[in-house]
């Protein structure tokens, strides 16, 4: 399996042929913030058979790229999603849309996906009356994937994601401070103890910042990828960090 970090939460996993993406960010912005770190995804990022949106938040459902996605590509989404997206992309990008919830499966190529619960607000915010399951994804394949989304640590996170081969963890964030619903360094070293991953990549750190902000907090920017990489040494030494650039990929094999 092949993984490459495009930035942000925006992912390809690629195994024989099949090209999943999440949570896809293909420009250079975001309402009020701007790509610091790398150009934006290369073209190929947009070619997948499949998307992967975590949950309806700008970041993660960016409307902007979902017409830049390969056609033909299955959009898996929150239940709720379906409908905002045909407001603002049209009928035709939602009528690929697949609306899911915790527990629900799609197979997609050789891959079996599993929607599974993540602790975090669904809401579309702000001004919006859009709501969602915020989700994560289990990916079976050889080797098996949790792709997390945003999420907190919570009760049964064990039980209904792990054991995985590779967890795809949050580490970080877009501003000056981490809301209920994220992990920093040390809970999302936690996190991929809980799941049992021998391999973990984090994500969502290190790409997006407000524009005007350069000076605010700026520890906070880039530090977060080599934190979680120190925790985790910490938590299990056994458990293979990959501190991934964007644009940078990494090959995972199977236990």
């Amino acid at each position: 399996m092949r993984i490459t970090w495009w930035g942000h939460s925006t992912t390809t996993i690629e195994e024989n042929g099949t090209r999943l993406l999440t949570d896809p960010v293909l420009t250079s912005r975001i309402a009020h913030l701007r790509r610091r770190r790398g150009p934006a995804p290369l073209p190929e990022a947009a070619e997948c058979d499949a998307v992967l949106v975590s949950h309806l938040h700008a970041d993660h459902l960016h409307l902007t790229s979902l017409p830049l996605v390969a056609p033909g590509a299955a959009l898996i989404v929150p239940r709720g999603a379906a409908k905002l997206i045909e407001n603002d992309c049209g009928k035709a990008i939602a009528d690929r849309c697949i609306e899911v919830a915790p527990g629900n499966q799609v197979r997609i190529g050789g891959l079996e996906l599993t929607a599974v619960t993540a602790q975090h607000d669904g809401r579309r915010l702000p001004w919006s009356s859009y709501a969602g399951p915020a989700l994560g994804y289990r990916v079976e394949g050889s080797p098996s994937v949790w792709f997390a989304g945003d999420t907190g640590l919570f009760d049964g996170l064990a039980a209904e994601v792990g054991p995985v081969d590779l967890a795809l963890v949050p580490v970080g964030g877009w501003g000056p401070s981490l809301g209920p619903g994220h992990l920093d360094p040390p809970r999302a070293a936690e996190a991929v103890s809980r799941v049992g991953a021998r391999v973990a990549v984090p994500v969502h750190f290190g790409t997006f910042w407000p524009i005007g902000c350069d000076w605010l907090k700026p520890e906070l920017f880039l530090p977060p990828g080599e934190r979680f990489k120190e925790e985790m040494t910490a938590v299990d030494p056994a458990v293979r960090v990959e501190l991934l650039v964007p644009g940078e990929s990494t090959e995972v094999v199977h236990r």
